[in-house]
């Protein structure tokens, strides 16, 4: 595996472990790019909080800010870093299958 995926992988871990930070990705994903105050409105988290999580999400990749009109800045998901963060579970998970194989055939063996 990479380096660049496992260090992006683990960027998303981190970002996707916090509760808050997954609602506000929920959030994105259903109505489109938003401000902090948009979600502070639909969330019950001030606006602070968000952007504190949005600032965060924003280092890990999950999304972009967009400068919008009168300053107020919009947040857009990315997806591209979940792809890398899928790529690194599906080669786990290809690694464990390989063991687990291995495993079934030496039990079945006479």
């Amino acid at each position: 595996m990479a380096p660049d995926i496992e260090a992006v992988a683990e960027q998303v871990f981190v970002a996707l472990a916090d509760p808050t930070r997954r609602s506000i990705l929920a959030a994105l994903a259903t109505d489109g790019p938003s401000t902090a105050t948009d979600l502070a409105a639909r969330l019950p988290i001030t606006r602070q909080a968000i952007a504190k999580h949005l600032a965060l999400m924003a280092d890990a990749g999950l999304v972009t800010p967009e400068p919008g009109e009168r300053r107020r800045v919009r947040y857009r998901l990315r997806s591209a870093p979940v792809q890398l963060a899928q790529q690194f579970l599906a080669a786990l998970a290809h690694a464990w299958d390989d063991r687990l194989d291995a495993l079934q055939d030496y039990l079945r063996a006479p």
